[in-house]
């Protein structure tokens, strides 16, 4: 059901933080004001967030960038994700723990993380997993893609979410890459997670 999710205030934050480092001040302010953010820079949300407005912002980007530009802003701002909910949100002693484990053990532990608290990130949509090898998380029904009709995968954000938190708690040559997406076509956005 569209607008009846919320998502945390990283997917906004860590996207305007992305803006201004690639663009600059004033071009990413420009940005914000035409996706009808202006305040966000000064004034970052510290709750949940109307999905609809994430969806928003993360359009605005996908429009008003060339592909490669802002494939690579939502793939910085979902490094910078990453890197809050490790220093904020991840303990310091499940953090070492995990590093400790074998890869497929830690992988297992992340990933019950991941599904616990996906309310955070999936709005009203949907997360789970596909058995098998490679590893695939998948988004239902996604909430940056609603509506579709891209003609990229639209999820790098949520890619290099993933992938900073494989990298940092599961093995330091993990990626994560986007192999289908809803804003395509395809019927859910799957993410495959390779070691």
């Amino acid at each position: 059901m569209a607008g009846a999710g919320r998502i945390g205030p990283n997917a906004l934050t860590r996207m305007a933080e992305a803006l201004r480092a690639a663009l600059g001040p004033g071009p990413a302010q420009d940005l914000l004001v035409a996706a009808g953010l202006p305040r966000l820079l000064d004034e970052p949300p510290t709750a949940m967030v109307d999905e609809d407005v994430v969806r928003r912002l993360h359009r605005a980007v996908a429009d008003a960038l060339d592909p490669a530009t802002a494939e690579a802003v939502a793939r910085d701002a979902g490094r910078r994700t990453a890197a809050y909910i490790l220093a904020h949100r991840i303990p310091a002693p499940a953090r070492l723990v995990m590093r400790a484990l074998p890869p497929a053990m830690a992988a297992m532990l992340l990933l019950a993380a991941i599904r616990r608290h996906a309310w955070t990130f999936a709005g009203s949509g949907r997360f789970r997993t596909e058995p098998g090898r490679p590893l695939r998380l998948v988004l239902d029904d996604c909430p940056l893609c609603r509506g579709g009709g891209a003609e990229r995968p639209a999820c790098g954000y949520f890619a290099a979410t993933f992938e900073g938190l494989f990298a940092a708690l599961v093995s330091r040559a993990a990626t994560v890459h986007e192999i289908e997406c809803a804003a395509t076509g395809a019927s859910a956005c799957r993410f495959e997670v390779r070691r």
